[in-house]
């Protein structure tokens, strides 16, 4: 069952989209992981599901969407997409703790096509690309995929800037990461990830990959 973001944020069906980002950002402040050091797991993927329905719920497509399959839960062309897709990421995520960075690639690609929607799948697509020099480029393109389905997702943002600063797309990097900042303004790895870049923007492709390594668990 797909969840309620409605209920989730704890707005209203007619809520405008200040309302929501309002709401979004009390929440934010009461369950931002920095605040849970004992339980920070749960907390990360509290804020999550926060920041993802901030992100349906603020995009018009997306929230259309959302407001028909919540209408209509059975919806089973959608249905039998979406497992599928589920079913490709499920096999990429085995195949990339495995090390096999090629194999979760072509999964992580799969599932995207049957889900263009999901926004979770094109980041993972990203970090599994960015294991290859030869594939940086789909790796950027995937993430900024990502970062347009879901435009207030920090972790996003910053894995953006990160991949962006790794083939030389400074400007950009910074505009990720300043972004990244602005939905996570208590998030120290972001800050420091954004002095460096402004420190030595001249810095080598490989700056930065030591932090997406950790990256993917936090998806």
């Amino acid at each position: 069952m797909k969840p309620n973001y409605y209920e989730i944020l704890g707005v209203e069906r007619s809520a405008t989209e200040t309302q929501i980002r309002q709401r979004f950002r009390e929440l934010a402040r009461k369950y931002h992981p920095d605040r849970y050091k004992s339980r920070k797991e749960e907390a990360e993927r509290t804020f999550q599901t926060l920041t993802e329905a901030l992100n349906v719920l603020t995009n018009p497509a997306r929230r259309r969407q959302h407001d028909a399959e919540a209408q209509n839960p059975s919806g089973k062309a959608g249905g039998e997409l979406a497992q599928v897709s589920k079913a490709y990421m499920s096999r990429g995520v085995k195949a990339y703790n495995d090390g096999d960075y090629s194999g979760a690639r072509e999964h992580f690609d799969m599932a995207v096509k049957h889900d263009p929607a999901d926004a979770k799948g094109f980041y993972y697509l990203a970090l599994a690309s960015a294991r290859n020099p030869a594939t940086m480029r789909q790796a950027v393109q995937a993430i900024e995929s990502a970062v347009q389905l879901e435009s207030y997702n920090p972790l996003y943002l910053k894995t953006a800037g990160l991949l962006c600063k790794r083939v030389g797309l400074a400007a950009k990097a910074e505009r990720f990461l300043e972004q990244a900042l602005q939905w996570d303004q208590e998030n120290q790895e972001i800050r420091e990830a954004l002095e460096q870049l402004r420190r030595a923007r001249g810095e080598s492709k490989e700056g930065g990959k030591g932090l997406l390594d950790s990256l993917f668990k936090k998806g």
